[in-house]
């Protein structure tokens, strides 16, 4: 049986071979670790993207739709969570300055980018079985999750299978940031703003169509 992919998948698909492209050029002329996170990162980051492309073939909400939403929603902030790996981009001799950049921003883009396509996915399947409105509440919700997650994933050096390793650390934490935010500012305003961005990034994604359409006319 032939393999389908979608032209969406291809553009992924090639935008993900850029990036590690890259990496192994880099590698070519400095064998070091710097950036050898990446290949790790966004296998993590194509997961939820992966599970959301796979939830659209079911009809109904089921067992299994359940359980690739939650999987899903699990590991949804790797994707955009390696926006922050900016955070280890610095002067690396003998690589120019450059060519770092432009590695760490497509990387980036793809965690982005899987992370929007796999939220857009799931809205889609929603919509077949809930009001809108409940549907863009689960849009907030699950993008505020996201940035939560990618705040005690980057500082608190929590993972998304913590859940099943290490669920009583990862409880106790969340309770804590809950009960008494008042003493987890910085969380917590990380969390919004991030969650603003991502909002701002995805409803304008939305758009784009619309944009292209009225051109059309």
């Amino acid at each position: 049986m032939k393999l389908k992919i979608s032209p969406v998948s291809k553009m992924l698909l090639l935008s993900i071979t850029f990036s590690m492209s890259l990496l192994l050029v880099r590698y070519r002329f400095a064998p070091t670790e710097d950036y050898s996170f990446y290949p790790w990162n966004i296998f993590l980051a194509a997961i939820p993207y992966v599970m959301s492309t796979q939830l659209l073939k079911l009809k109904k909400i089921n067992f299994l739709a359940i359980l690739m939403l939650v999987i899903w929603l699990l590991f949804f902030p790797n994707a955009p969570y390696i926006i922050t790996d900016i955070f280890h981009y610095e002067q690396r001799l003998p690589i120019p300055f450059w060519y770092d950049l432009i590695l760490v921003i497509s990387a980036a883009w793809n965690g982005l980018i899987l992370g929007m396509i796999s939220l857009m996915n799931v809205e889609k399947f929603l919509l077949r079985h809930l009001k809108p409105i409940w549907v863009t509440i689960c849009e907030f919700l699950s993008l505020l999750l996201c940035s939560y997650g990618i705040f005690i994933g980057r500082f608190l050096r929590f993972n998304s299978w913590n859940v099943l390793t290490d669920p009583r650390s990862l409880v106790y934490s969340s309770a804590n940031h809950l009960l008494a935010p008042q003493n987890y500012q910085k969380l917590w305003v990380f969390t919004i703003l991030f969650a603003v961005m991502l909002g701002l990034i995805y409803f304008t994604l939305k758009k784009l169509p619309g944009l292209l359409e009225a051109k059309n006319k």
